[in-house]
């Protein structure tokens, strides 16, 4: 076992968990944040992507010892109800879930997307958003990152 420090939606935390724990088993079952879903567990699917250091990560083949002094950010750190991210509003928008499971990790993959490009094409979401979604929901998934880029204050400021 190993106590591993780092930061979790703002908050400093520690874990004392083996330390080739992935990063999605100490979210969902040490510190009860079920919103990161499992899929494929190869980092494959994207069902599991949090922002590691404001990137995008698949948290199913992050050990949790590589995330020791970092700064973690799951869905339920992206935004509330009552203040939702520009990317879950336009989520809600464009009513891009059918199933709803690839969800919150194609919702985390977009929002690290546009931190990073403010205005993306279509090609640098093709390349940018490699999560799958079973339902098929990608054009709709393709109008609300270009919706939420054009909502974001931050994109005001360009590319970064």
């Amino acid at each position: 076992m190993t106590m591993v420090r780092f930061d979790l939606n703002g908050e400093a935390r520690e874990v004392d968990v083996e330390p080739e724990m992935p990063l999605l088993w100490v979210l969902r079952e040490e510190l009860g944040l079920r919103g990161t879903k499992f899929g494929c567990g190869r980092g494959i699917c994207g069902a599991c992507t949090v922002h590691v250091d404001g990137r995008a990560a698949r948290s199913c083949i992050t050990p949790i010892s590589a995330i020791a002094g970092k700064s973690v950010t799951t869905i339920e750190g992206l935004g509330t109800a009552e203040s939702p991210h520009p990317v879950q509003q336009a989520w809600l928008d464009e009513q891009v879930p059918q199933c709803g499971y690839c969800q919150p990790g194609m919702q985390m993959a977009a929002a690290a997307l546009i931190e990073a490009n403010a205005t993306p094409t279509d090609s640098d979401i093709d390349r940018g958003i490699t999560n799958l979604c079973r339902c098929g929901c990608y054009v709709r998934i393709r109008a609300a990152i270009h919706a939420a880029a054009q909502s974001d204050p931050e994109a005001e400021k360009g590319s970064v």
